[in-house]
C-alpha cells in the first residue's frame, strides 16, 4: 500500500439496518440500553485515547463518550434514542468539537435525543411499561448499578400504577451473534485493515537486521500501518527476539535482536474500528537455521492445512483438529514426541509445544464476539464470518525433555481468513510467509542497504 486510504466510514443506512435488525428480534414491549464506553485515565490528569464500545459504534456510528444509546421499538416519538454532551464553546476548544443533540439527530439519525444529563429524569420514563430490558450486565459496574437504581424506582411506585420490566435479558446473545456476519461494507474496512497491516510486516522483514532493539522493529512496523492510514494498532503488539517468542503474550519488546534468532512479531491495524490480526516468525540475519527451518515448515505446513478447512460447513473447530493432527505428526518425525500418533493426540501431549487453539473470530475487536458452539456443538462455518488460523510451535529455552539444538525457538504464523460463499479468502496473503520467500525478500533489503552505505 503506498498511497492511504480515502477515510470512509460506513453508511447511516447499515447503521439503521443493524438497530432494526436487533429491534426485529427483541421480545415484543421490550427495550434496549447500550452505554457508550467510558474514558479511562492513564495516570494522574492524563488519559488514555478514547476508543469507543465496539457494540455501540456498530448501532450508533456516535464516537463520543458519556453517550447512552436507547432502542425502544413502537415508541411514538421515535424508536432510536441517543443521549449525549451538549454543545460547549468552552470545552469543545479545550478538548474538541461535540455534536451534541442536535449533532445527533440530524448527523447519526436519531430519532430523538437529549443532553446526557437528563438521563436520569429520562431514561426511567422509557423503561416504565416495558416487560423487558435488553442490556449486557456486567461490562460496566458502576452503569449497572444505575439501571437498577432506575429499575428500583419505577418498582417503589407500583402502588401508584407503576409497570416495571419483569425480566432483564442479556443484549449479547443477539447483538453478537449479529456482529458475526460481516456486511460487503465491514469486509472492505477489513480488507483495508489487513493491507495496513501487510505493509508493516514487510517493512519489519525489510529493516530487521542484527543489533536492533526490539522496540525499534515495532517502531518501523507502527511507522508503516499509521503512514497507510491506521490511527492505531488493533491490539498491543508483540514483538519477542529468540526465546522471547516462546511467551505467548510478551509485550515487553525492550530485548536486542541477536543473528542467528527468529524474531515474532504479532501486529495488527486497526481501521475503522475494525482489527486485522496477523503473525510472522523470521529469522533476524535473513537465513533460517536447520533446526529453524524444520519447525518453521512444520508450522506452515499445519496453517495451510488448517486454512483448507475454512468453508461454509464445516464446524469451527474442524482447522484446529487439522493443526492437531499435522503438528503432533511432525512432532514425532522430528524427535520431539514419541509415541502413537492417535495416543498422543488424545492424550494431549502435543500441548508441551502447541498449547493454544488455531484461531478466533475476527471483527470489530481482535478477539471478536460470537458464540464458538451452539447447542453444545462447534459452530458451523457460514458466508461473512471471518477468523484467524494461527497455529504455532514454542520450545521452552529450559525444556530438557527434547535435544538442545530446539531450545528456545518460538514459531507462529497468522492469517485473517474470510468465509465465502464457495470457500474463503485470505485478507492477509501479500506477507510473504513461505520460508524461501522470506529470505529472498529480506536479502534483497540487505543488499539495498549495502548498496545505500557505499554511496
Amino acid at each position: 500500500m503506498t498511497q492511504p486510504p480515502v477515510a470512509t466510514k460506513l453508511p447511516k443506512k447499515e447503521f439503521a439496518q443493524r438497530r432494526q435488525q436487533l429491534m426485529a428480534m427483541m421480545e415484543p414491549n421490550s427495550i434496549a440500553i447500550v452505554p457508550a464506553a467510558q474514558v479511562k485515565v492513564r495516570n494522574r490528569d492524563c488519559d488514555h485515547a478514547y476508543r469507543q464500545d465496539s457494540d455501540f459504534i456498530y448501532l450508533s456510528g456516535f464516537e463520543e463518550p458519556e453517550a447512552v444509546l436507547v432502542l425502544a421499538p413502537g415508541r411514538e416519538h421515535g424508536e432510536y434514542v441517543l443521549f449525549c454532551r451538549e454543545r460547549d464553546r468552552d470545552m469543545e476548544i479545550w478538548n474538541g468539537y461535540r455534536s451534541g443533540p442536535e449533532g445527533a439527530v440530524k448527523d447519526f439519525s436519531a430519532d430523538d435525543a437529549f443532553p446526557i444529563g437528563d438521563l436520569n429524569e429520562i431514561l426511567p420514563g422509557l423503561i416504565e411499561g416495558r416487560e423487558r430490558v435488553y442490556y449486557a450486565m456486567g461490562n460496566q459496574p458502576e452503569f449497572d448499578r444505575q439501571v437498577m437504581d432506575w429499575v428500583n424506582t419505577i418498582r417503589s411506585k407500583v402502588r401508584t400504577g407503576a409497570n416495571p420490566p419483569g425480566e432483564f435479558i442479556d443484549l449479547d446473545h443477539l447483538l453478537h451473534d449479529m456482529r458475526l456476519f460481516k456486511s460487503k461494507a465491514e469486509i472492505k474496512l477489513m480488507q483495508t485493515a489487513a493491507d495496513m497491516s501487510v505493509a508493516g510486516h514487510i517493512r519489519a522483514m525489510q529493516v530487521c537486521q542484527p543489533g536492533m532493539m526490539e522496540y525499534q522493529l515495532e517502531a518501523e512496523f507502527h511507522h508503516e500501518f499509521t503512514r497507510c492510514g491506521s490511527r492505531s494498532p488493533a491490539y498491543t503488539t508483540i514483538v519477542g527476539g529468540g526465546a522471547n517468542g516462546c511467551i505467548l503474550h510478551y509485550i515487553e519488546n525492550n530485548a536486542q535482536l541477536n543473528a542467528g534468532d527468529l524474531v515474532l512479531i504479532d501486529a495488527g491495524a486497526e481501521y475503522q474500528y475494525y482489527a486485522a490480526d496477523i503473525t510472522r516468525t523470521f529469522p533476524v540475519n535473513g537465513r533460517f537455521t536447520e533446526p529453524q527451518r524444520a519447525l518453521y515448515d512444520l508450522v506452515l505446513k499445519a496453517q495451510l492445512a488448517a486454512i483448507r478447512m475454512v468453508k461454509p460447513g464445516q464446524h469451527w473447530n474442524d482447522p484446529h483438529e487439522a493443526t492437531v493432527k499435522v503438528i503432533t505428526k511432525g512432532l514425532v518425525a522430528l524427535g520431539l514426541l514419541t509415541g502413537k500418533i492417535d495416543e498422543l493426540i488424545a492424550s494431549e501431549a502435543y500441548r508441551q509445544f502447541y498449547m493454544h487453539r488455531a484461531g478466533h473470530w475476527l471483527g470489530m475487536d481482535v478477539h471478536d464476539v460470537g458464540d464458538y458452539k451452539v447447542g453444545g456443538e462447534w459452530r458451523v462455518l457460514e458466508e461473512g464470518m471471518v477468523l484467524t488460523i494461527e497455529p504455532g510451535i514454542y520450545v521452552a529455552p529450559d525444556d530438557n525433555t527434547v535435544d538442545e539444538k530446539w531450545r528456545g525457538i518460538g514459531i507462529r504464523i497468522e492469517d485473517d481468513v474470510l468465509v465465502t460463499a464457495k470457500g474463503r479468502k485470505v485478507l492477509t496473503a501479500g506477507v510473504p510467509k513461505q520460508a524461501d520467500d522470506i529470505e529472498v525478500l529480506m536479502a534483497a533489503a540487505q543488499k539495498q542497504r549495502k548498496k545505500q552505505r557505499k554511496k
